[in-house]
């Protein structure tokens, strides 16, 4: 005899929805939602720590490692010593990754690009950079981060997530987790990721490095696509419409809540959470993504790339819709930084995919009052050596990964502007004053949305862990 599936009598199907009702009802699309561009949900009680000055973030990741010395770190005195060997006191005896440690010879090789100061501030920035050059009084510049990692993906999981081991939770899902959503029909945390035009995209890029690690997967980043929908599973399967969807998802919460009672698994409160998210996107997404009722104007600003989905001048114009949405973090990834070899036109190419889109960017984020409480970051996972990759010749030359100092670029909420922090070595290759790690830098992000860094915890197995580890400080100079 088969298995007699039990029944759920109606006094135990409403004990079962017990407290999970209370959270269910909230998850529940309603005409009786409150404004959802300012509607703070999710975080965790007594957050933020003091008053922010940022209330999002913008992370513009160039995946591959931007070299400093081509694009920042101005160094005129290299132009007399090219093809000098680079000095065993500058190299210190510094680990080399595989791809040059054979190398017999390791001669130094000057930026082949001209570099102009800009600004009251006076900031030096390479000729590839000419509409970020225009924003100069805008930025702050940090010329001495370092790190630890030596080879791609451990820096660009070190960058997400504080830890060269993947597992950990990613910089957006820790806000998500700490501060929650400003907004009910968008997720708190998007990534996108564009490629160069030209060429190879370079090093993969994994989902994880947008993952919630351990902390409950409602709090991971939602990829936008460019490439049917922007969401995967965002349209109602064929013969499905609007009615019957919301009634299939209502009797499914119901479902998911009596089991949420039962078994008390936070992943089941995620599930019930995603579902309701899903079903609201698809009302607010198609919009969000839709930028031909865009001004002409704001064209003219990004470049006519902004109108083509996926790349990166699109995906700084789609940052600037969401964030303007409510949208707690967004990470644009672009890849194809990395840059051995053939490094004059593989970096042309780059700066060209990116210069406009990025100085577009601040400058509509400042244009519409959004600047001034929105956190920008540009920058890459490590810098590139002095000496050159390969064979060095009158107009070509590589560079090796160099972890041991590289600049990136903030503007916005809470830093300050018009700063060049730091400086390294004749070289470029170590620091002289000023270091700033990546942990530093988490800290410092995490203080201008006001939270304390040391005290944005989760327990897991026992231990209680942060996105800085046990690490970090923020480093009051770099502030407004």
């Amino acid at each position: 005899m088969s298995e007699q599936i039990p029944i759920i009598d109606r006094r135990s199907f409403l004990t079962g929805l017990g407290a999970g009702s209370a959270a269910l009802a909230t998850l529940l699309a309603s005409d009786a939602l409150c404004d959802t561009a300012t509607v703070e949900s999710d975080g965790l009680g007594g957050l933020p720590h003091f008053a922010p000055k940022a209330k999002r973030v913008i992370y513009l990741f160039q995946s591959g490692a931007p070299s400093q010395m081509d694009l920042f770190d101005h160094k005129p005195g290299l132009a007399n010593r090219r093809a000098d060997e680079l000095p065993d006191s500058i190299r210190q005896g510094q680990r080399l990754t595989g791809m040059t440690a054979s190398q017999a010879s390791f001669p130094v090789a000057p930026s082949m690009f001209k570099f102009a100061q800009h600004g009251e501030s006076g900031a030096w920035l390479s000729e590839l950079l000419p509409h970020t050059a225009k924003l100069a009084d805008e930025l702050c510049f940090v010329k001495t981060l370092h790190t630890q990692a030596i080879n791609h993906d451990p820096a660009i999981t070190f960058f997400q997530t504080g830890a060269q081991l993947a597992g950990r939770p990613s910089m957006g899902a820790w806000l998500s987790y700490g501060l929650g959503s400003m907004n009910e029909n968008l997720p708190a945390f998007v990534a996108m990721v564009s490629a160069p035009t030209v060429g190879s995209g370079g090093q993969p890029l994994y989902d994880r490095l947008w993952g919630s690690g351990f902390l409950p997967t409602k709090y991971q980043g939602v990829k936008f696509r460019s490439v049917g929908d922007p969401v995967l599973y965002l349209s109602d399967p064929p013969g499905t419409d609007k009615a019957m969807r919301r009634r299939m998802l209502d009797d499914l919460a119901r479902l998911n809540a009596v089991n949420l009672e039962k078994f008390g698994d936070p992943e089941i409160s995620t599930r019930i959470a995603q579902y309701e998210l899903a079903f609201r996107m698809q009302s607010s997404v198609p919009e969000l993504t839709d930028v031909t009722q865009e001004p002409e104007h704001t064209f003219e600003l990004y470049g006519d790339a902004a109108k083509k989905p996926g790349s990166y001048a699109y995906n700084c114009l789609l940052a600037r819709r969401l964030v303007e949405r409510g949208v707690r973090f967004v990470q644009l990834f672009h890849r194809g930084w990395d840059q051995h070899t053939k490094l004059p036109e593989g970096i042309r190419t780059q700066c060209n995919d990116t210069d406009q889109g990025s100085a577009a960017l601040i400058q509509d984020l400042k244009q519409r009052g959004l600047l001034k409480d929105t956190l920008v970051i540009w920058g890459g996972e490590f810098g590139r050596t002095v000496y050159c990759q390969g064979k060095l010749t009158a107009d070509d030359y590589g560079r090796d990964h160099h972890p041991r100092c590289f600049s990136i670029w903030m503007a916005g909420g809470g830093v300050k502007p018009g700063v060049s922090y730091g400086q390294t070595d004749d070289y470029s290759y170590n620091i002289a004053e000023n270091a700033v790690h990546v942990h530093d830098l988490h800290a410092t992000m995490l203080h201008c949305l006001g939270i304390d860094h040391e005290r944005l915890t989760f327990k897991f197995q026992g231990r209680y862990y942060r996105l800085t580890d046990v690490h970090g400080r923020v480093v009051p100079e770099l502030l407004a």
